[in-house]
């Protein structure tokens, strides 16, 4: 079963933080509130952790994960970014947005779209994510905690836990938001390919 950790959502408490950041490092898979519903990630380059989140969401290998991170300064490493969306993710960073831009070669190369090497990024708008993200020193790789024939990431830890204990290595509990997935913004193809819990009015892309 998973290891079940309650974290404080207004001050994280770094003890905690850094015992499932610990988890993640050592190459395992955790799920952890956000400010769009729960995610499920493993570190960058961890290639059985991809395979099981897969699995666990029942997506193939063209399923987009996402790079979350800390700030834009960390998002600028991986993610090739230009003056216009310097500002426009600027503007709406942090929040529950998805941005897809071309990837630098820090990006490992399991984690790119095959065919266009384009990687999603987002910075979350969430204190327990955020000190996730803060201690792991690079981003998380992550995917919406989406259950197979649901449209809607799960929302409650312990739901989380009783459902998916025994393929998780760590559930973090706490508040997260309700308002469905992130709102993706292919800026590579200039469209919103998905409208969620990010709001759209007057973006132009």
């Amino acid at each position: 079963m998973a290891r079940y950790v309650d974290i404080h959502p207004v001050d994280p408490q770094p003890r905690l933080v850094e015992k499932v950041v610990d988890h993640v490092r050592a190459g395992e898979v955790i799920a952890f509130p956000t400010d769009s519903g729960y995610a499920i990630g493993c570190s960058l380059g961890n290639k059985e952790g991809l395979e099981r989140i897969r699995a666990i969401r029942h997506v193939g290998d063209k399923h987009h994960f996402t790079m979350m991170c800390h700030d834009f300064a960390q998002l600028g490493q991986f993610v090739i970014v230009d003056n216009a969306d310097f500002r426009l993710i600027k503007s709406l960073t942090p929040g529950p947005y998805t941005f897809i831009l071309k990837a630098t070669k820090e990006v490992p190369r399991m984690t790119l779209n095959p065919k266009k090497h384009t990687v999603g990024v987002r910075i979350p708008d969430h204190k327990i994510s955020e000190a996730l993200v803060a201690e792991l020193g690079e981003p998380i790789l992550v995917s919406s905690l989406i259950l197979p024939g649901h449209e809607d990431p799960m929302t409650d830890g312990w739901e989380v836990n009783d459902t998916l204990g025994n393929v998780l290595d760590v559930v973090v509990e706490g508040p997260c938001g309700e308002a469905g997935p992130t709102t993706v913004l292919n800026l590579v193809k200039r469209k919103i390919s998905r409208v969620g819990a990010g709001d759209v009015t007057g973006i132009e892309l």
